[in-house]
């Protein structure tokens, strides 16, 4: 009898540790090499899972989804707090955005947009991250009284803009922690109200 095929089980072991060592190192820096020995694997194991070096970048660009989206997903369905889902998704992030630094693979994928892939690959994560918003945004405003100006998802991708001048800010210290938090709680609430 064949073995089962594990390589989906451990792309899916393997892709944290590979977002975090894109991170630190970039994409350039970053050699099959040095994943393969971040991840404790010989560097063919990472060749039989992936066929190249970009192609392990685009399942780190994937995993910073995937942790972003896992996480508020389990803010969202947290019982017995006030507020709105989003408004307690923008309180979270406004006290923790970017403390992993993945925001790093991103930046670091920006530098290769001449590749198609790879900008195909960020077009796509902006565009999860900016609906994902947007459906916050928009749940939110239900119900409310007051009708807003913003469109949703225009507020979204400003949202989205804050998080990364935070991310910047951050990066290059040119905002302090509490600053960083004002930026996206108190700017993030008007978006999210569409002041």
């Amino acid at each position: 009898m064949p073995r089962p095929d594990r390589k989906l089980e451990r792309r899916r072991e393997l892709a944290p540790v590979l977002a975090r060592a894109f991170a630190d190192l970039g994409y350039r820096r970053a050699t099959t090499a040095e994943l393969a020995e971040r991840c404790g694997v010989q560097e063919k194991t990472l060749y039989r899972l992936w066929p190249d070096k970009r192609a392990i970048f685009l399942a780190a660009l994937d995993q910073v989804f995937a942790e972003s989206e896992a996480l508020w997903e389990h803010l969202a369905s947290a019982r017995g707090q006030s507020g709105s889902t989003a408004e307690r998704l923008l309180a979270y992030e406004a006290e923790h955005h970017g403390e992993h630094r993945l925001y790093r693979i991103i930046f670091a994928g920006l530098s290769e947009s001449d590749d198609p892939l790879i900008r195909e690959a960020l077009a796509g994560l902006y565009g999860r991250f900016q609906r994902l918003i947007q459906g916050q945004v928009e749940r939110h405003r239900r119900g409310r009284k007051r009708a807003s100006d913003l469109d949703p998802a225009l507020a979204a991708w400003a949202i989205v803009g804050l998080g990364t001048v935070a991310n910047i800010g951050r990066e290059l210290e040119l905002l302090k922690a509490r600053e960083r938090a004002r930026l996206l709680g108190e700017a993030g609430s008007r978006l999210l109200e569409g002041d």
